[in-house]
């Protein structure tokens, strides 16, 4: 297949979302929730950000929709989002991490998570979906098919792409693009959730700091 590379290959602030993020939060105390790993990840009204050095996916899907949910305090919310879905994808040296602020007693706390540090031994997923806010990273796509009906990316089920995620919002005559892969390198993102048929952590360590001195980036 050919490389495709649209606009040069350095896309900062690129609007494609890409980046898988690792399902997981702590509970320390009040104010926080409980901790757990799984397949599937989202923090009630609060973004969590995910750093990356590389991020190699297949069957890639992007189209735009609303994360809905509730806060901690049960109010609604709603947010714009582009969810971005791949079949496979590899993500080296990756880092996670999501305040909680005002704990009682405690301040602002940290939860740092990374896994994959290891490049022989990378994060692994497939059927992944992520409803990102915010994307940068230097981006490269083969064989890219840009401005395609969202409805369409469900047909494309059929041949192997990941389609539109079950539940999801979405306008079916609204933008939508695929690509057959995708390469992210110096990612940093901010996402509202996760879902993907299965997640590998591989090198898993998990820490909780007071503070935000330990966010994956600022910003």
């Amino acid at each position: 297949m050919e490389s495709v590379t649209r606009g040069g290959t350095r896309w900062k602030r690129f609007a494609l979302v890409m980046v898988p993020s690792v399902a997981a939060t702590a509970a320390i105390g009040i104010g926080l929730a409980q901790g757990a790993l799984a397949a599937s990840f989202s923090i009630s009204g609060q973004e969590f950000k995910v750093k990356a050095q590389k991020l190699e996916g297949t069957d890639f899907v992007q189209y735009g929709s609303v994360a809905q949910g509730k806060t901690l305090d049960g109010k609604d919310f709603a947010a714009p989002v582009a969810v971005s879905g791949f079949k496979t994808a590899t993500i080296t040296n990756m880092c996670q991490s999501v305040v909680t602020p005002d704990v009682p007693f405690i301040g602002n706390v940290t939860l740092e998570l990374r896994a994959g540090q290891d490049p022989k031994n990378p994060v692994k997923a497939t059927d992944l979906y992520l409803d990102v806010s915010d994307l940068e990273a230097d981006a490269e796509f083969k064989t890219i098919d840009i401005g395609v009906a969202a409805g369409s990316l469900q047909e494309g089920k059929e041949k192997g792409f990941p389609g539109i995620q079950p539940g999801t919002r979405a306008n079916p005559h609204g933008f939508g693009q695929r690509a057959d892969g995708a390469v992210l390198t110096n990612v940093e993102q901010k996402a509202w959730a996760t879902t993907a048929g299965t997640f590998k952590l591989s090198g898993l360590k998990l820490k909780l700091h007071r503070g935000t001195d330990k966010e994956c980036f600022k910003g």
